[in-house]
């Protein structure tokens, strides 16, 4: 029987002799204590808890924004916002996709809305007060929307400053909320851009799939343009996978393209799938609250952990 025929490393410049054996059997060893890796494949670095506000306001607006409908756009916005509330912030949460998929996860009937975030944009007479109602999660309140939404995207065209309407609806908010979550619809028209417009950064949940990534370019051109243009504060805070299945190669491989191509900008966090977040969706409350002690529950206070920690005051 003849001898096995080592594996030897191809010649590198500046590298070993290609004579030298790799033993790939052998585990690399490190000098210093093991870091352990986290999905994204970066060392999972330690985020200390949000400091308490004793004042609430100045607050920060980030938008939800994927045009890939799908991604977990709207339970971000549900669960990172409830998480961000149990730090002690003051969250508003603003459902801006006419399929009204936020406020039917927080348990509102959309055609039972006297005033939605519709009324807001179009009718002078309609304060934010009026529209707001509170969620069962203390802390966090609601801008309601249901299908009138759709029609605001037409009517808008021949608006004045059109790109800043919501800004000036959401201007009152900025002094009585620490966040501001804006659950954009799957697409890049002119509503998308009026929430970027009204937003200081954004957030991008990503599918682990193959057919998300396709499309975070042109997300990307489009966030550039709106920060050229008409909002030079904007800036992406940070990109969410989602839906991630570590048991599969394809989501790890996803994973591992997704940190190649945006690197810190991705979040350490990761958001797995599981079916709590069906239920929850279907009790109509956040999955803090319906499945507290549960990994979603953790991923998104951990999320938020994260996203309170790349804020330049924090």
């Amino acid at each position: 029987m003849s001898e096995p025929i080592p594996f030897r490393r191809p010649v590198m410049p500046g590298g070993p002799p290609p004579d030298e054996e790799l033993h790939v059997a052998d585990p690399p060893r490190a000098d210093g204590p093991e870091l352990e890796l986290g999905p994204t494949g970066r060392p999972t670095p330690h985020i200390p808890e949000p400091r308490p506000i004793a004042i609430h306001g100045n607050a920060r607006v980030i938008s939800m924004c994927n045009q890939k409908g799908g991604v977990g756009k709207t339970t971000t916005t549900i669960n990172l916002g409830a998480a961000m509330a149990e730090y002690g912030r003051k969250v508003l949460l603003v459902d801006f996709d006419p399929q009204g998929s936020l406020s039917v996860g927080l348990g509102l009937n959309p055609h039972d809305m006297e005033l939605s975030i519709y009324n807001l944009l179009m009718q002078r007479d309609v304060t934010l007060d009026e529209v707001i109602v509170p969620t069962n999660v203390p802390g966090m309140d609601l801008l309601p929307s249901n299908i009138d939404l759709s029609a605001a995207e037409v009517q808008l065209v021949h608006e004045v400053a059109r790109e800043q309407t919501l800004q000036r609806v959401l201007a009152p908010a900025i002094s009585q909320y620490d966040v501001i979550l804006i659950d954009c619809q799957p697409s890049l028209g002119l509503l998308t851009v009026n929430a970027l417009t009204a937003s200081d950064g954004v957030v991008v949940p990503l599918e682990c799939e193959y057919f998300a990534l396709r499309g975070v370019a042109l997300l990307k051109t489009t966030i550039d343009k709106v920060t050229e243009r008409l909002n030079p504060r904007l800036r992406i805070d940070g990109v969410l996978g989602t839906m991630y299945d570590g048991r599969t190669l394809h989501g790890r491989e996803v994973m591992e393209r997704l940190v190649q191509a945006w690197g810190d900008t991705v979040f350490h966090t990761v958001i797995r799938r599981t079916v709590k977040f069906s239920d929850s969706t279907v009790a109509g409350e956040p999955i803090t609250t319906y499945a507290s002690t549960s990994a979603g529950a953790e991923s998104y206070r951990q999320l938020a952990k994260e996203v309170l920690a790349r804020w330049p005051d924090e």
